[in-house]
C-alpha cells in the first residue's frame, strides 16, 4: 500500500433510515490513494445501502462525505461521477447491442459538425483499453459478442474515462472463473499502483486476502471495525462477520426435537441412496463436488454468503445445468435434467427467493398449496375445488398457516406464514427429497422453530432433506451430516461430534 496518510474520501457518522429500518447506524469509512479496500459483511450488513449512499442512489439522514478534503453534497449518482466515483456492478450494466466504444462514452461521445466524430471516438477507446487495461479487442465490435469478464473490464473502462479517483467493483468476480478472475486482478494491481482508489465488495475470503490492503467490516448497520488485511487472521474475520465469539457458540446446545443430540442420528450407511452427484459443476457458479444424500437424512448445507450453496442446490434440482459431472436419482439410475424432470423424480426445492420464485402474489393460500401438484396433471386434468379444499385444510393445519382462510390472499401473510405455504406446496408433492434454501430467513423465532420441527419429523418419517441456512445453529441443530462451502467449493464433509461451530468456521475461514 502508498505510503498516503491523507484519505482521498472519508465517511462519517453515516445514518441512513427506512420505513421501520435503519440500514446504517453511525457508520464511519475511510479510502486512501493506491490501496484496494474490502467492504465486508453478511447479508443485511448494510454494504449495499453504503455504497448507495456514496453513489447518491440514496440520500444521508445524519454524517458527511468528503474528498480531498471537500465537503461533498451528492444529489445523484451524476453528482457522484462527476466528483469522480465510478461504480462497476456485478451485473454489467451497459448496452450490449452497441459497440464497445459506444458503451464506453455513452453520454459523452466526441463531436465534430454537431455529430458524432465516429474515428475519433473509436481511436479514443482503443487508446483507453490499451493502455490502462492491457486489452486489445475491436471497439467496432457490439459489447454482446465479449464475454462477461470482457464486459466488466469495459464497464471498469468506462469508469476510467470520466476521471475515476474513487472505483467501486461491486462483486465483480462473481460471474467470472479462475482465469477470468485472475485477468481482473491484474487490472486492479494496475490501477492501483495509479494511485486510483478501489473499493472491493466480494464474498469470496481467498480473494479478499489476495488483494486487499485493508478491511472495513459492517454487521447489522453498524461499523465493526477496519483493519489490515494481513493483520487479520481469517478465523476473527468470520467471526467479526457473523458476530459471535468462539466461546459464546461453542456452548450453545444442539436443541433437537423430543431432546435427542443431532451427534446422535450420525449417518447410516446402510439407508437408501436417494441422490449421487459425482464430479457435478458448473462453470463461474461452483467446482465440482461429490455428495450423496440418503433416506431420513437430513444433510446441512454451511458456508459464507456467496460460498456457492445456492448454486449447489439449484444444479440439484436441475434449475442450472451441470456442465460436468453426473447427478443420479438412485432408485432409478436416471439423472435430473430439470426442474420437472426433478419433480417427476420426487426432489422438490424451496427457493430462498421466495418473494421471486416462490409465491404468486395475487393467488389465494389454497392456489399457491395446490400449484405444483396441478402442474404435474397438466391442466387438462384439473383438480376439482373440494379435493383443492380438503388438500389446503390438511396442509394449513399440519403447518399452523395463519390465517386459517384458504381463501386469503397469500401476500398478505406474515413472511413466516408464506414460507410454511411454500412447504405445504412441496410436501403435497410427497417428495423423496426436500431441498430448503434458507427456509428461515426473515421469520420470526417461533416460525423457525416449528420448521426446524418439522425438518426434524420428516426425516424421521424418511424423507432426505438438502437444509442451507447461513445460521450456523440451526444447520447444527438439524443435520446428520454438513457440508460445508467456501469460495464456490465444497472443502470439508463432517459427521457425528465433528459438527460443531468451531469445525465449521474453521472450513469456512481456510487458510
Amino acid at each position: 500500500m502508498n505510503a498516503v496518510h491523507t484519505p482521498i474520501l472519508q465517511m462519517t457518522g453515516i445514518t441512513k433510515q427506512f420505513p421501520g429500518v435503519k440500514a446504517l447506524s453511525n457508520v464511519s469509512f475511510r479510502l486512501f490513494p493506491g490501496e484496494i479496500h474490502a467492504l465486508m459483511g453478511e447479508n443485511g450488513a448494510g454494504k449495499s445501502t453504503l455504497i448507495k449512499v456514496l453513489t447518491g442512489v440514496y440520500s444521508i439522514d445524519e454524517g458527511t462525505v468528503t474528498m480531498d478534503d471537500h465537503a461533498l453534497a451528492i444529489s445523484g449518482p451524476l453528482e457522484a461521477q462527476k466528483a469522480g466515483i465510478s461504480t462497476v456492478y456485478q451485473e454489467v450494466n451497459l448496452c450490449p447491442n452497441l459497440t464497445v466504444a459506444e458503451n464506453i462514452f455513452i453520454g459523452r461521445e466526441p463531436m465534430k459538425f454537431g455529430r458524432i466524430h465516429w474515428k475519433q471516438m473509436n481511436k479514443d477507446a482503443e487508446s483507453l483499453l490499451r493502455e490502462r487495461l492491457n486489452l486489445i479487442i475491436d471497439v467496432k465490435a457490439p459489447l454482446q459478442s465479449y464475454s462477461v469478464a470482457i464486459q466488466q473490464l469495459i464497464a471498469i473502462a468506462r469508469a476510467l474515462s470520466i476521471s475515476a479517483k474513487v472505483l467501486i467493483l461491486d462483486e465483480p468476480t462473481s460471474s467470472l472463473d479462475k482465469n477470468e478472475v485472475q485477468q481482473l486482478f491484474q487490472i486492479m494491481r494496475k490501477l492501483k499502483s495509479e494511485g486510483l482508489a478501489i473499493v472491493f465488495v466480494t464474498h469470496f475470503l481467498d480473494q479478499v486476502y489476495e488483494m486487499s490492503d485493508r478491511l472495513t467490516v459492517l454487521r447489522n448497520g453498524e461499523l465493526e471495525g477496519e483493519y489490515i488485511a494481513a493483520e487479520l487472521p481469517r478465523m476473527e474475520l468470520v467471526l467479526k462477520m457473523i458476530g459471535k465469539e468462539l466461546e459464546v457458540l461453542e456452548d450453545l446446545p444442539k436443541q433437537v426435537d423430543q431432546g435427542a443430540s443431532a451427534t446422535e442420528t450420525e449417518v447410516d450407511g446402510s439407508r437408501d441412496i436417494l441422490i449421487t452427484a459425482t464430479g457435478l459443476g458448473r462453470k463461474g457458479a461452483i467446482e465440482p463436488f461429490d455428495l450423496t444424500i440418503r433416506k431420513g437424512e437430513v444433510v446441512g448445507l454451511a458456508g459464507l454468503l456467496g460460498s456457492g450453496r445456492t448454486e449447489m442446490a439449484r444444479l440439484l434440482f436441475g434449475a442450472d445445468r451441470a456442465d460436468e459431472g453426473k447427478l443420479v436419482v438412485a432408485d432409478t439410475g436416471n439423472t435430473v435434467k430439470s426442474p420437472r424432470h426433478a419433480i417427476d423424480q420426487h426432489i422438490a426445492f424451496c427457493s430462498e427467493n421466495r418473494k421471486t420464485e416462490g409465491i404468486i402474489d395475487d393467488l389465494t393460500i389454497r392456489e399457491n398449496i395446490v400449484l405444483a401438484y396441478q402442474a404435474t396433471r397438466g391442466w387438462s386434468r384439473p383438480i376439482s375445488r373440494k379435493k383443492q379444499d380438503e388438500l389446503a385444510e390438511k396442509y394449513m393445519n399440519l403447518l399452523q398457516i395463519h390465517p386459517k382462510n384458504p381463501e386469503h390472499l397469500i401476500k398478505n401473510l406474515s413472511g413466516g406464514n408464506q414460507q410454511k405455504v411454500l412447504l405445504a406446496r412441496w410436501l403435497l408433492m410427497n417428495p423423496n427429497l426436500l431441498i430448503l434454501d434458507e427456509p428461515t430467513r426473515g421469520i420470526d423465532i417461533g416460525a423457525k422453530a416449528e420448521i426446524q420441527k418439522l425438518v426434524l419429523s420428516l426425516s424421521k418419517q424418511g424423507m432426505g432433506v438438502l437444509f442451507i441456512s447461513s445460521e450456523l445453529e440451526e444447520v447444527i441443530r438439524v443435520s446428520d451430516r454438513v457440508t460445508v462451502l467456501r469460495d464456490r467449493k465444497k472443502v470439508k464433509e463432517l459427521t457425528g461430534e465433528e459438527i460443531n461451530q468451531q469445525q465449521i468456521m474453521k472450513a469456512m475461514a481456510g487458510g
